[in-house]
């Protein structure tokens, strides 16, 4: 269990020097955009990514290093966090529909409860309502199993931000 925190914030993910206004601007690079993509998609591995950075620190003219460093960044932070708050905002509808189906699931169990109740309850009616919530109460344990697992998603793309970030600070050039 962690607290909800809905969106990141520089500080949390990043120890570099101060990023300046003018990395907002970091998609009007195509370069740093194509890299950005790259890098923040999951399926890419960690060690990949790290190693597409600094590949891509070497590359550059000394004198631009460090700028496109911080475009880097802030592409990713911005993607990275974009997706993340996406991701929490589908986990509180998820949330909210599971409480839905709950709700709907214990007036359910009273209906089949009462019906068990009477004298003059079909057989065959009472096995179907009986099969559809023991049904309706498996896909709400297999939603239930999803949730835990979804719920992991925000974490594992903070840590993917905070690994690339460190990489890209290590890049930077000392001045």
């Amino acid at each position: 269990m962690q607290r909800k925190v809905p969106e990141l914030s520089v500080g949390q993910v990043w120890n570099g020097p101060d990023i300046p206004d003018s990395a907002k601007g970091w998609d009007n690079d195509a370069a740093i955009h194509a890299l950005v993509d790259d890098l923040a998609a999951r399926r890419n591995p960690l060690d990949t990514a790290r190693t597409r950075i600094v590949e891509f620190a070497n590359g550059l003219p000394r004198d631009q290093v460090n700028d496109k460093m911080l475009l880097l960044f802030q592409g990713l932070f911005d993607t990275l966090n974009r997706e993340r708050i996406q991701v929490i905002s589908g986990i509180s509808r998820y949330a909210g529909k599971q409480r839905e189906i709950a709700d709907d699931l214990r007036k359910e169990a009273a209906r089949v409860d009462a019906m068990r109740g009477k004298p003059d309850t079909d057989p065959d009616d009472l096995d179907r309502a009986n099969e559809r919530l023991t049904w309706e109460t498996r896909i709400f344990q297999e939603r239930v199993q999803s949730l835990t697992y979804v719920c992991e998603v925000p974490t594992i793309i903070e840590q993917r931000l905070y690994s690339l970030s460190k990489t890209i600070g290590q890049s930077m050039l000392k001045q």
